[in-house]
């Protein structure tokens, strides 16, 4: 039996006035707030717990354990910091979220934010999505003129102040120490721990920082229970998620189901891979998670199965390649990516992705040698583990495990140039204008 969808966060996209704050209020919007603040904080809390809520940004870390770090109340201020700095190639579930149903994720602040004592919220945005932003402004305002943020929140004496920032376009400030570096106005660049952000975050005070589908999932679970949340998904990876697919499978889009789900029954769902090709390899989790490839369609896509085939579940990125693309050129271009992302902090990231770039070119366009695939290896070895933030890891998981699965093809960049191994024309992706040797 398929794993059934469930829409949650996803019911009413196909409203054609879907983020407006009077189709949230139709569907049950905001009455989780009442609920909310006629409980105590540390009820809040325990129910975050219970329900089984892990980050939604990647690192599948307990949400309620996270809050429940913040030391007791010193009368200071204290801060929840929203990470909506979604960038990483295949990755795009927030930024529909947020440009669908945006009272989600205010109504979850609003809760969050009362659950661990804060009275002013942060949300960190890309800066290019400038659509998103303004739609997210807007739903800011209407929250405000309704009395769900600012003084005295619904006559509970509560206060909260909700500011949406928009960062200037840095992969990096997804990284949650640099975005605070960064909303702080300084260069988004990661900061050694400890101190970690609950203790010393934004402006040197506690801090929470939560990826958006993480705090938009709050709601449903105060109004519903942890119960019905914990009921969804698998005995360790609780709930439901969006899963992002993308690339070649007949209906791309983003399905919302219970974590465990497979691929195969998601490709059931989307119409399969584009008709007349096959699968050949995907990520389970976006450009920074190990690939997988035909063998993997049926691990349980939850955090603790995907772990133990050899990956990550990350943001469930669920990027679709046939047997028409190039491993060698779909990993260089990431590989591109993280090299130019990368901030330099650190040496091990900086100096070792320019190098998996050079290297990377040079079989891509069937000008490698015979040490190339091995000094890949060693870069890669060299660089997990020893860099500041996640960032150097991520760009060695693509290279890794597709010299894993497909050394042949690595082996065949020491001479034959991508585009006549894979001809461009076969494929959507990846599309050539002109045959030419590695840019300078």
């Amino acid at each position: 039996m398929s794993t059934p969808l469930t829409p949650i966060l996803t019911q009413f996209w196909d409203d054609p006035q879907s983020w407006t704050l009077d189709t949230y209020l139709r569907h049950e919007g905001y009455q989780a707030l009442d609920k909310a603040l006629g409980m105590s904080q540390e009820d809040l809390v325990a129910a975050a717990k219970d329900s089984g809520l892990r980050g939604r940004g990647g690192a599948g870390f307990p949400t309620g354990m996270k809050w429940s770090f913040l030391p007791k109340p010193d009368g200071g201020p204290r801060y929840l910091v929203v990470n909506a700095d979604e960038s990483e190639p295949g990755t795009c579930k927030d930024i529909p979220l947020l440009m669908a149903a945006p009272h989600f994720l205010i109504e979850g602040v609003a809760i969050t934010s009362f659950a661990i004592g804060c009275n002013h919220a942060f949300i960190y945005l890309r800066g290019e999505v400038v659509h998103v932003y303004r739609r997210l402004l807007r739903a800011v305002e209407e929250a405000y003129a309704a009395g769900h943020l600012g003084k005295n929140i619904h006559g509970t004496g509560f206060d909260l102040d909700v500011t949406v920032h928009a960062g200037a376009g840095a992969y990096i400030c997804g990284e949650e120490t640099a975005l605070l570096d960064s909303l702080e106005g300084r260069r988004g660049q990661p900061r050694l721990k400890p101190p970690f952000p609950a203790v010393a975050g934004l402006y040197a005070r506690p801090t929470v920082v939560n990826n958006v589908e993480s705090i938009a999932s709050v709601p449903s679970i105060v109004l519903h229970g942890a119960d019905w949340f914990a009921g969804m998904g698998t005995e360790k990876s609780k709930g439901f998620g969006i899963f992002s697919l993308s690339g070649h499978v007949t209906t791309p889009g983003q399905y919302e189901a219970p974590l465990g789900i497979t691929l195969r029954e998601l490709l059931d769902m989307s119409g399969g891979i584009r008709e007349g090709h096959e699968l050949k390899f995907w990520t389970p989790g976006g450009s920074s998670t190990p690939i997988f490839t035909a063998e993997h369609l049926d691990v349980p896509l939850d955090f603790e199965s995907v772990a133990a085939a050899g990956s990550m579940l990350g943001t469930r990125a669920l990027q679709i390649f046939d047997e028409t693309v190039s491993v060698v050129r779909a990993v260089s271009r990431w590989i591109d990516f993280y090299a130019h992302e990368s901030c330099g902090k650190c040496t091990p990231c900086r100096e070792g992705t320019f190098w998996l770039k050079q290297i990377m070119a040079r079989l891509e366009y069937g000008q490698g040698t015979q040490d190339d695939i091995d000094k890949l290896v060693d870069i890669c070895d060299n660089i997990l583990g020893r860099s500041f933030c996640a960032l150097g890891d991520g760009a060695t998981s693509p290279v890794t495990s597709a010299v894993k699965y497909f050394r042949e093809e690595f082996e065949a960049g020491m001479h034959t140039p991508w585009w006549e191994a894979f001809p461009p024309e076969r494929s959507v992706l990846f599309p050539v204008t002109a045959k030419e040797t590695i840019p300078a």
